[in-house]
């Protein structure tokens, strides 16, 4: 393995060209990859063999759990803790406690959603060795990158290169390994 190395980026003019490459990056072995696009691409997370994401269900679980948090809470304190006679209605009087208990469905949802994606997305990260790599720029407006990473342990760097190479991208770029960050 070369130390101070990332891995190795292959520039693509076009989608499809990024598309065949992760096919056949797949089809050769490698695993520690992404891509860069300017714009989603169908079907290309699949290609590149990943799941299903677990965030809807982490959405699910802290809407239960808002949900579940809220009513219990007022139930609580309205029928057994402190309870209050109010126009003769039952103390656990579960009409009025929908407001409530779907408002902290919807926030404890959002608020465990939301740090659930920033922790499966590693942020805030604010630097990234791609971003140092010349041209990279160009991602986010009509470039495409394929990047296999050196800790793929099918990675080595003369034959990467030759088989990135041999998908005829625009350039093959050498991706340093952070430094003094």
């Amino acid at each position: 393995m070369s130390a101070g190395l990332y891995g190795l980026m292959a520039e693509f003019a076009t989608p499809g060209e990024l598309t065949t490459g992760v096919q056949a990056a797949v089809a050769e072995g490698y695993t520690r990859m992404d891509a860069y696009t300017p714009f989603p691409i169908e079907g290309l997370a699949h290609d590149m063999g990943k799941g299903r994401s677990w965030l809807p269900l982490v959405f699910l679980l802290g809407g239960l759990v808002g949900g579940g948090g809220g009513f219990f809470m007022e139930w609580y304190s309205m029928g057994i803790d402190y309870p209050l006679n109010v126009g003769g209605r039952p103390f656990n009087s579960w009409p009025s406690f929908i407001p409530v208990t779907f408002e902290l469905t919807v926030l404890i949802s959002a608020l465990s959603g939301v740090l659930a994606l920033y922790l499966s997305m590693r942020l805030p990260r604010l630097h990234h060795p791609v971003f140092d790599t010349p041209g990279f720029e160009r991602a986010t407006s009509d470039r495409f990158y394929l990047c296999l990473e050196r800790v793929d342990p099918r990675f080595s760097l003369p034959s990467t290169r030759q088989f990135l190479e041999s998908l005829d991208p625009v350039a093959v770029i050498e991706v340093p390994e952070e430094v003094g960050r």
